[in-house]
């Protein structure tokens, strides 16, 4: 199937969950004449890049009180050059830690014709979307103690799993930017973050524009231990030249309409 014959069947699966409230894999399916693992991969792309909410067997809308102020499909649009720009730098063969978060699960479903990958994770939802991709890659889980707020495993286990490997590269998002000092978090745990990054040869941040010069108290990664910043070309001439001057390699996806 082309990709404009994808996209244009993704933007009717939103109109239907929209219209109907909610919406099953297997009446998708029938609908759209098409197996149900390629519906789950259409929800799962329509679910990171914002525009709905996976249940089990279905879809249902995003609740009104997760609509943001921006309109959803040019959310979706920055998420998803991101993603690509950031899928790009994943050779075959590669040995990566995917973190929890939407804007890193949403490179997830451009990873299909990678060979070879060994992915660790410490979020259940980009561990199920690695399950559904043709070319399955060796999944590795971190275990550790749940955290609600985060949505991903944490603490002193999962850190002393992570020491036991050597990753290629690590892949990770951030709720903010100081320009000054690095990433930064509304969650206290940054242990295993930090963990992540010791691991791993190259670290490459995840981040949309909007989100670059909001300071959070909580510092996750310093400049030292970041070595690509991957953001959208929303970036300002500004913040881009700090950022350049600490060092980093930046790259600013272009937004495809």
């Amino acid at each position: 199937m082309s990709k404009r014959n994808t996209q244009q069947r993704r933007h009717t699966i939103v109109t239907l969950v929209q219209e109907q409230g909610e919406v099953s894999v297997d009446a998708l399916a029938k609908h759209f004449s098409t197996s149900e693992v390629t519906i789950r991969k259409d929800l799962a792309v329509l679910e990171t890049g914002g525009l709905l909410l996976r249940r089990y067997g279905g879809a249902v809308p995003l609740p009104s009180e997760m609509v943001a102020n921006d309109n959803p499909e040019q959310v979706s649009k920055r998420k998803m050059a991101i993603a690509r720009a950031a899928a790009e730098r994943i050779r075959d063969h590669n040995r990566v830690i995917i973190d929890s978060g939407s804007t890193t699960s949403a490179m997830i479903p451009l990873l299909g014709n990678k060979r070879g990958l060994i992915v660790m994770t410490n979020s259940l939802n980009v561990a199920g979307a690695l399950r559904e991709l043709e070319n399955e890659p060796t999944l590795l889980m971190t275990g550790g103690t749940w955290d609600p707020h985060s949505e991903s495993f944490q603490g002193q286990v999962a850190e002393q799993v992570l020491r036991s490997y050597d990753f290629d590269q690590l892949f990770i998002g951030a709720d903010g930017i100081d320009l000054a000092r690095g990433t930064t978090t509304f969650n206290e745990l940054v242990g295993l973050s930090r963990v992540m990054a010791e691991v791993s040869r190259e670290v490459i941040v995840m981040v949309e524009s909007e989100k670059i010069g909001r300071k959070i108290p909580n510092l996750e990664l310093p400049w030292g231990s970041v070595h690509t910043l991957v953001t959208d070309e929303g970036l300002a001439p500004e913040a881009r030249e700090q950022l350049q001057a600490q060092g980093i390699q930046l790259v600013c996806a272009p937004v495809v309409s």
